[in-house]
């Protein structure tokens, strides 16, 4: 077993200053992949270094598997890190830098030699054991990194940003490994990131932070579809989520919206919901997301007039900057199939686009407190 529980758990640097981790309460089940996701300064590498005992903890406790770990020194929390700079011994090879906590453990040769091997032939770095890390590219050393960490045979597995060093395709190939890597060791990974990618495709469960406090704690699907907040609506999904502050009105059973000078009709299941939570016509915060929108012929029922202010070609899609004749701004992300040649090189800065969304689609948030009205 490998469970890991947070509870009350509190950082604070200097008395009397804001928490940068504030009553943070979170269970963590045995080989579960949590992910810690978040803007710069959220507190989600201070709470992975708590859990490893790299900072001391301010309140509350850290268990694992049922054990309180908050005295306990890195060494004996049975716990192996992998870090953003990779943290490689320069003046040894690949094969000393994956032996080297093995050795300070007085380990047999020949066990040293078996898990070393191993962990190499399932991270595809056998070839390079006996290069030092100079010789390798950015991807084969945070290779020798989380085989490090593997030969450890540890109950949990912190990875802090492992592949933020990384470019692009290095990083789509890394991430694959690691969810593979994750298939073949029977352990509890917690693995922070910035990246909602990283997050998306890698985590169970998924604690996005905000300021030292958790914003929502969810499965990938969770947490896309049924956000907690606006905030966490605007983080999950890229191009972010529009918003638009908006007048819902509640007319003879039924709910409409009025933004960009129209007038749209809440879906029903919206309207239903919208009814059991007793919300009315009033103010909110209109979201709806960039794949969400569709560009129509002129004149088509609940049209948007706008105007292409940027156009992004990504390949398989084009992201539309565009703004509307009311004056706000929205990105519309639309598949390039769904365009010949000639449309697409019509849509340039300045060109006029139609655009509209079904009322499935919408979601409403208080423009206070900024909860989501719906969930």
């Amino acid at each position: 077993m490998a469970t890991v529980k947070f509870t009350n758990v509190q950082k604070i640097y200097e008395k009397g200053h804001t928490p940068a981790v504030a009553d943070f309460n979170l269970e963590i089940a045995d080989k579960e992949f949590i992910v810690l996701v978040g803007p710069s300064g959220c507190g989600k590498s201070t709470t992975l270094r708590m859990l490893a005992g790299l900072e001391d903890i301010s309140g509350g406790t850290i268990e694992i598997d049922g054990e309180v770990v908050n005295d306990l020194q890195p060494r004996d929390r049975n716990i192996a890190m992998v870090f953003q700079n990779y943290a490689l011994y320069p003046h040894l090879t690949v094969f000393e830098n994956m032996a080297f906590s093995l050795r300070l453990k007085k380990m047999k040769q020949d066990e040293v030699y078996r898990r070393v091997t191993e962990a190499a032939e399932v991270l595809g770095i056998t070839e390079y054991l006996t290069r030092k890390p100079r010789a390798l590219s950015g991807g084969q050393r945070q290779r020798v990194a989380i085989g490090r960490a593997m030969v450890r045979d540890s109950k949990v597995f912190l990875m802090d940003e492992p592949l933020s060093n990384l470019d692009a395709k290095l990083r789509n190939q890394m991430r694959a490994e690691i969810i593979l890597l994750r298939q073949k060791i029977d352990s509890t990974f917690v693995y922070v990131t910035h990246d909602q990618t990283e997050a998306m495709t890698l985590g169970d469960r998924i604690v996005i932070m905000k300021d030292g406090f958790i914003q929502q704690v969810g499965t990938p699907d969770e947490v896309f579809d049924y956000p907690a907040n606006l905030f966490v609506a605007e983080f999950i999904g890229a191009p972010k989520m529009n918003i638009v502050r908006t007048q819902l009105i509640e007319e003879n059973g039924k709910f409409y919206v009025t933004p960009f000078g129209s007038r749209m009709e809440v879906d029903g299941v919206n309207g239903q919901l919208l009814k059991e939570r007793g919300i009315t016509s009033r103010d909110v915060i209109l979201g709806v997301r960039p794949e969400h929108i569709s560009i129509v012929e002129a004149g088509a029922e609940n049209t948007i007039d706008s105007t292409i202010l940027v156009n992004e070609m990504m390949g398989s899609e084009l992201h539309l900057h565009v703004s509307t004749s009311t004056g706000e701004k929205l990105i519309v992300r639309t598949p390039t199939v769904n365009l010949s040649h000639e449309e697409r090189n019509k849509m340039h800065t300045g060109f006029p686009l139609h655009i509209t969304f079904p009322g499935k689609v919408m979601y409403f948030f208080d423009p206070e407190t900024e909860e989501n009205l719906l969930y």
